[in-house]
């Protein structure tokens, strides 16, 4: 169900996890994000890239095959391992590493390439 999800610890994703339904989710984490080798998060019944909000006040890590969905806000570092891939965007502070990594661009986002004078 869309909305806001507030978690006061560290969040390890051991298994593929379901978004269902049309609308913003919100998913506050006030440690790290760990997701799994081999799992994915999966987006089903009009759930959308574009409004799945991961904001990490630590790191992420996506596992080694791991497939993650959303825009990622994390305020260290977010690391990729291995064959991981992100349909969404990544912002962090500090680092983003990327080891073999596929990232798509969620669909629907204004994006202004270049500069047009009137």
């Amino acid at each position: 169900t869309p909305g806001v999800y507030t978690f006061g610890s560290d969040v390890h994703l051991n298994s593929d996890v379901y978004f269902s339904g049309a609308g913003v989710y919100i998913i506050q984490i006030a440690g790290n994000l760990v997701q799994a080798d081999d799992t994915k998060v999966v987006l089903i019944e009009g759930a959308k890239p574009e409004n799945i909000f991961w904001q990490v006040a630590d790191f992420v890590e996506v596992g080694v095959g791991a497939h993650m969905e959303g825009i990622i806000l994390a305020k260290i570092k977010a690391d990729f391992l291995t064959g991981s891939s992100l349909k969404g965007r990544v912002l962090t502070q500090m680092a983003c590493n990327l080891k073999k990594t596929t990232i798509t661009e969620p669909g629907n986002l204004p994006i202004k390439r270049g500069l047009r004078s009137s």
